[in-house]
């Protein structure tokens, strides 16, 4: 079994897996007037292949406890998924780079803040979602249409927080 210990997320330490998405250190302008503020082009949307389009969801989610023990990774080759919390839900990210193979040594953990979202490029192999303290509700962004955008590969791992 693979033990790792969550890093606070941050965007330099996550860029090999995607974004994160946090309007705290987003550049923005405004808009409408002025009454809005926009934080512009946060994460890049991947939808690949014939007949793909980007879809928006909402996820609620149970909390896990801590030490967590994730089964397994999935990576959506097809498309990029990202994750944004509702109502500052903090959430526990496992992640390894894409590729046909997971080397234990690049699988990471990181843990949000709960002011944080992540972006998940297409193929980066990802645990499933992991909400901490309470149930949570997360708008997700991610590829429809046709295709298998999901594969599955099983990886006991560990998960403790500092």
């Amino acid at each position: 079994m693979l033990n790792l210990k969550a890093q606070p997320l941050t965007p330099e330490a996550f860029e090999d897996f995607g974004e994160v998405i946090d309007t705290r250190v987003a550049k923005s302008f405004p808009i409408n007037g002025g009454r809005t503020q926009r934080f512009h082009d946060l994460a890049r949307v991947e939808a690949l292949g014939d007949g793909a389009r980007p879809m928006i969801s909402i996820f609620v989610s149970q909390p896990v406890t801590i030490p967590l023990e994730v089964e397994g990774l999935e990576r959506h080759p097809l498309g990029s998924q990202a994750f944004i919390p509702m109502h500052g839900e903090r959430f526990v990210v496992v992640v390894a780079p894409p590729g046909e193979r997971i080397e234990p040594e690049s699988v990471r953990a990181f843990v949000t803040d709960g002011g944080q979202g992540v972006n998940y490029r297409a193929g980066t192999w990802h645990a499933i979602h992991s909400v901490l303290d309470q149930e949570g509700e997360f708008l997700v962004v991610d590829r429809g249409g046709p295709g298998n955008n999901c594969d599955e590969h099983p990886l006991k791992v560990l998960v403790t927080l500092d």
